[in-house]
């Protein structure tokens, strides 16, 4: 099935992990991945045009164009300041010096507006910087809150899967013990049969030797007289400790 996932893997039962050599054995396994690993895709290739000039504005632009041509950087200009005089051939012009009246009143009626919007800063610059302020705590405690349910939900998760797995710990531990009965049973009951298949040659006056194969005459020899002799015992020993948890 597409998409499927196979879980082989359940940490909060699984042991082992700490056994000697594991933790050495298994970053081997990922040097070794990393040497034979050569990427060559470009990952980026189906990502578009980079979209940093999105933010740059013409002025910005042409800054980035003075710094790439190491050009100096044009010095403040003042102009905006200055109440020049008309020009030295036009001081008996009426038009030159009106220009220049007009000049100086927009100039001061900037000044006055800046020291206007210095007198409004000093009377409810303070309280509106509180107000400010007070939109920033909120949204830190919004933020907070929505944080603080993401651990609940993670923590929520994880108990959730402690739980599973626990209780699917459980169930396969038992399968284990009982796939180890079966092949011990499975094992008692073919022993059982080769004796049986034994005594019936004997039976009928055959000599082993002649009628056994080689393999079968190895695995009489090994086979014990008593059905709870204690080379069952160790069977079903080995068994075990071949799934103990």
């Amino acid at each position: 099935m597409a998409g499927e996932v196979i879980v082989d893997a359940l940490p909060y039962i699984d042991q082992g992990y700490d056994d000697p050599g594991v933790r050495e054995a298994a970053l081997a396994m990922v040097e070794e991945e990393c040497r034979r690993y050569r990427p060559t895709k470009n990952y980026l290739e189906n990502a578009g045009p980079e979209l940093s000039t999105a933010f740059e504005t013409a002025a910005l632009q042409r800054e980035i164009e003075r710094v790439q041509q190491r050009l100096p950087m044009e010095p403040l200009s003042m102009k905006r300041y200055e109440l020049p005089p008309p020009p030295t051939g036009r001081l008996g012009e009426p038009t030159a010096w009106s220009e220049a009246v007009d000049n100086s009143h927009a100039q001061l009626s900037h000044q006055a507006t800046r020291v206007l919007n210095l007198e409004l800063q000093l009377h409810y610059g303070t309280e509106a910087w509180r107000s400010y302020l007070n939109v920033l705590q909120a949204l830190v405690t919004r933020s907070q809150n929505v944080h603080t349910q993401l651990r609940k939900q993670i923590a929520a998760v994880n108990w959730e899967r402690k739980r599973s797995q626990t209780a699917s710990g459980a169930r396969l531990r038992a399968l284990r013990r009982r796939w180890a009965q079966l092949v011990s049973d499975n094992y008692r009951l073919e022993r059982a049969i080769m004796q049986l298949e034994i005594q019936l040659e004997k039976a009928k006056g055959q000599a082993a030797t002649d009628e056994v194969e080689a393999a079968d005459i190895e695995a009489v020899k090994l086979l014990p007289d008593k059905l709870n002799s204690e080379t069952e015992k160790e069977v079903q020993k080995k068994i075990e400790d071949m799934f103990a948890d």
